[in-house]
């Protein structure tokens, strides 16, 4: 890892790596050097957003937990009726075949992109299609920052809701995220690391690239879900939870609840769970690394090493 500053701010904290400037990238099955890596203007992600992806973080060798990765893919690209054009096994064997040509077996971040393909017209009916889906898989080297994993964030509750299942479904991880960066502009703007962000009743539903949990004397607490992506971290923190006799409840609850909770902390691919010291400038707990996030951490560890053992290359 280089020694230079972070890149971003948040749980994508994270040192630039100069192996990164050399990787080989996944387009459409042809590895391409990084400043090659193209696709048209007239393609659909590029014209209207219009596409599905994944975040995949690497263990061993092995993306974890990839059959869930791939079934929320499947999942998303159903509910727009795309096309992926290709089947979950060869799908996977394009994310190994990034990863042994890139000579990548830990601290990886794989970002898995699938679009509806060029269109013939720069138009938004995916009529105007006039190829199959365009594939692309970036593989870089990247690990969270350990100072981020230790100490954590600090969240703002930003103005912008999480919307409506009717209006803009978050259950489909879309490359249109204009809800979610405008929600983070507001939030690294006021100074903070990642945006808290509300449904559209006023209780708390997510971050606007985490999933939220506060814990509550033993018990640990996330949103309904909602209106939130169905998160593949916040999936497996529950599943954790429940092997090891943690109360864990899916439930709605409000700011009161937050800023008077023992700890809080985020979960996603990229950095696992993370701790949060302040929300709104309020100091959550003692605004330290609490003794359930701790544990918590622990045990997604464990859980991450025993998905990937025994798991076997296509």
């Amino acid at each position: 890892m280089s020694d230079s500053p972070s890149t971003a701010h948040g749980t994508h904290d994270h040192a630039d790596d100069p192996r990164n400037a050399e990787i080989l990238i996944n387009v459409n099955g042809r590895l391409v050097p990084r400043g090659e890596a193209v696709v048209s203007v007239f393609d659909a992600g590029f014209v209207l957003g219009d596409g599905v992806w994944e975040g995949l973080r690497v263990s061993a060798g092995h993306p974890t937990f990839l059959e869930q990765h791939l079934d929320r893919l499947w999942e998303g690209a159903a509910a727009i009726a795309l096309d992926i054009g290709r089947s979950r096994t060869e799908l996977a064997a394009e994310i190994y075949k990034t990863l042994r040509a890139n000579g990548m077996d830990d601290g990886v971040h794989v970002r898995l992109m699938v679009t509806r393909g060029p269109k013939s017209t720069p138009y938004q009916d995916p009529r105007m299609s006039a190829g199959p889906a365009t594939l692309v898989i970036i593989a870089e080297h990247k690990d969270p920052l350990p100072a981020t994993v230790e100490r954590g964030l600090s969240l703002f509750t930003v103005h912008v809701r999480r919307a409506q299942p009717d209006t803009l479904d978050a259950k489909i991880n879309s490359h249109s995220k204009l809800n979610d960066i405008t929600a983070c502009i507001q939030a690294y703007t006021a100074g903070a690391d990642e945006a808290l962000m509300l449904d559209p009743h006023g209780f708390v539903a997510t971050c606007n690239s985490t999933h939220f949990f506060i814990v509550r004397g033993e018990e640990v607490w996330t949103s309904t879900g909602m209106y939130g992506l169905a998160g593949i971290t916040r999936a497996n923190v529950l599943r954790i939870c429940s092997r090891a006799g943690i109360p864990a409840r899916e439930r709605s609850f409000s700011l009161t609840e937050v800023y008077s909770a023992d700890e809080a902390f985020v979960t996603g691919t990229f950095a696992g769970l993370v701790p949060v010291h302040t929300v709104d400038g309020r100091r959550i707990g003692t605004g330290r690394r609490g003794p359930m996030v701790e544990r918590l951490q622990q045990l997604y560890r464990d859980l991450v090493r025993a998905d990937v053992a025994g798991r076997r290359a296509p």
